[in-house]
């Protein structure tokens, strides 16, 4: 390495934030980038590890030692030419991943990662601000046309190395605009979608056909596109949201938290409300909101009801506290359970664990069907009679907690079936995914390709992006014999 020292001699720095009373007021990204100064010393404390257990904690295998030491050494291009080489999209993961690679480094073991996740952002964004990011048109074309459902990062991905094999690929996206979860389920201050916009721009260069407002399965059928088209690739992410199944479900006010996203979403884009919001608005200005749901989309309606101008945000969750600390000895390099406070949550919220919804109780008069407030119970996790934990309600632990807008956030489990699954007549795994290995990418129909969430269930863009690269090398040695596309 440039720096055998560097761990010894700088201390651990991350990218900074504006203040929770500036940045709630937009919706802007508040992240603030780091000095190339320090973005060089922080990358100077990258150790010469014997193993870079960093490498297995990426999904897509960034070979972060080696951009590191070229950052160090202020070959900048060089640095983002290797980021490039394993990630499509840095400047998506440079943002909303959790860095499972930070809780891999060795320096992890004392808290003191390197700074992985801010040195991969700022690679990128140097590269975007230089101009040195063009497209990368391949040098002839192969005729194989090859339709790909759904433009989130496993779609995009796929349709880009597939682009840069000499194939044609087209993307068919049901909603108005390309992105998928990128664009309306991740809120514009984690986010901002001109990172979106300037890819497909990449992307259009290099051959790729995008098809908005295309719901496949609905607007052309399966059939159509297998008959268009040598190779359909399914990447449509897992859309099925899990519900609360409780007395009161059906009152006003109870929404599923991607329907809330979406909206605010759209309104940033400009959108008209009628446009936005054809089912009604939902909107948690002076409203007591609770967000069931623990993981990062409760944490985006977190952050999105905080600029909205909530009276009260509650955050509730199943499972139990987790510790402050983990257990060092027995999960690194693995992916720890440990407290952790985002962003959304610094910025004002009440949280609350080993929570159960029972039911939700409307108001009276003309707010019958009004959502007013949740009776929620307390449980505990204890040793069953089959020697497995399991959740049980302490005893009178009933209370009533206020709530004029519900917003479930618990999770997705599994792609949307009706429509383009079943016409494709794939056979799906035990979870209601599409079956199909990380192999050959095939699914049981003949011609028919699945990866992403559609394929592994709800996951990580890094794990999207890692999953649509490795497809289109299936799809291409499939199409030509060989291929030369990385896995």
């Amino acid at each position: 390495m440039g720096k055998p020292t560097g761990f010894l001699e700088f201390e651990r720095k991350d990218r900074g934030y504006e203040k929770p009373g500036v940045r709630t007021k937009t919706y802007k990204e508040f992240l603030k980038r780091m000095p190339e100064g320090e973005v060089r010393e922080q990358a100077a404390r990258c150790m010469d590890c014997g193993i870079p257990f960093c490498h297995n904690g990426c999904p897509v295998n960034n070979q972060i030692p080696d951009w590191n030491n070229l950052v160090h050494r202020d070959q900048w291009k060089a640095a983002l030419d290797n980021l490039h080489s394993t990630n499509n999209f840095p400047e998506f993961t440079g943002r909303v991943c959790p860095a499972p690679c930070e809780a891999s480094c060795v320096l992890n073991i004392d808290e003191n990662p390197v700074s992985i996740k801010t040195i991969e952002c700022e690679i990128v964004d140097r590269g975007w601000d230089e101009g040195w990011i063009k497209p990368q048109q391949a040098p002839r074309g192969t005729g194989k046309r090859i339709a790909v459902v759904g433009s989130g990062p496993a779609g995009l991905a796929c349709a880009q190395q597939l682009a840069r094999a000499g194939h044609a690929p087209s993307v068919f996206e049901k909603s108005d605009r390309i992105g998928g979860q990128l664009r309306y389920g991740i809120p514009d201050f984690k986010m901002e979608k001109r990172h979106i916009d300037r890819r497909v721009k990449q992307m259009e260069a290099e051959g790729v056909i995008f098809r908005t407002g295309m719901y496949v399965g609905i607007d052309v059928t399966v059939q159509r596109l297998l008959d268009d088209y040598q190779v359909l690739v399914l990447a449509g992410g897992a859309e099925q949201p899990r519900d609360l199944t409780i007395p009161g479900r059906e009152l006003d006010g109870v929404h599923f938290a991607m329907d809330f996203l979406t909206q605010q979403n759209k309104r940033v884009a400009g959108d008209d409300e009628k446009t936005s919001a054809p089912g009604g608005t939902i909107s948690a200005e002076g409203k007591h909101v609770v967000v069931i749901g623990g993981g990062d989309t409760g944490s985006d309606c977190i952050g999105t009801s905080n600029r909205q101008g909530a009276a009260s945000i509650t955050q509730l969750e199943i499972m139990p506290k987790p510790p402050v600390m983990e257990d060092k000895a027995l999960t690194w390099p693995d992916w720890p359970l440990k407290l952790r406070t985002s962003s959304s949550q610094e910025e004002g919220c009440d949280r609350d664990w080993s929570m159960i919804t029972k039911r939700a109780i409307g108001g009276t008069g003309g707010e019958v069907r009004k959502v007013k407030a949740l009776i929620c119970a307390r449980t505990e996790w204890v040793k069953g009679a089959n020697g497995r934990t399991e959740m049980k309600e302490v005893p009178s632990s009933e209370f009533e907690l206020k709530a004029d807008l519900v917003l479930l956030a618990m999770g997705f489990t599994g792609p949307i079936v009706p429509g383009l699954i079943d016409q494709t007549k794939a056979t799906l795994d035990s979870r209601g995914n599409v079956a199909a290995n990380v192999k050959d990418y095939k699914s049981s129909s003949e011609r028919i390709f699945a990866c992403g969430d559609m394929r592994r269930g709800q996951s990580l863009v890094v794990w999207a992006i890692r999953e649509g690269r490795q497809c289109a090398r299936a799809v291409d040695e499939y199409l030509m014999g060989a291929t030369n596309l990385p896995r």
